[in-house]
């Protein structure tokens, strides 16, 4: 069977709403679809304008499995929390995946909830 997705992806526009109090909450989530036989780890890089970047937090991704994760929660082994604000997400994972990111923002009274498949590059 042909290799399925890609190693390396980049997500350049990252803004994590802050909360505002409404009753549907603001966040932002990475999807990150294996189609191997085997579990995937995955590094997340996140990095900022007005400070060093994050490297290296650690999501796993079972066999044939989706993993879905809510940006505005810890993320990784290391419980990483983003910061609210702008930031990029690189992704770097020792099996090809699928990579794919959404965001729901309430700042205002037409809610807008999109997905964006990121950018892949090869090593």
């Amino acid at each position: 069977m042909a290799e399925l997705g890609k190693k390396n992806w980049v997500f350049a526009d990252g803004e994590l709403p802050p909360k505002d109090g409404t009753a549907i909450e603001a966040h932002e989530s990475l999807m990150i679809l294996n189609l191997n036989d085997k579990p995937a780890t995955v590094k997340a890089t996140f990095l900022f304008e007005d400070r060093d970047p994050v490297e290296n937090v650690t999501l796993h991704v079972d066999a044939k499995r989706v993993k879905c994760t809510r940006l505005d929660r810890p993320v990784g082994d290391e419980g990483y929390k983003v910061p609210f604000g702008q930031y990029a997400l690189v992704l770097n994972s020792d099996l090809p995946v699928f990579a794919v990111f959404g965001r729901l923002d309430t700042r205002q009274p037409n809610m807008a909830f999109y997905t964006v498949q990121g950018h892949n590059y090869e090593d």
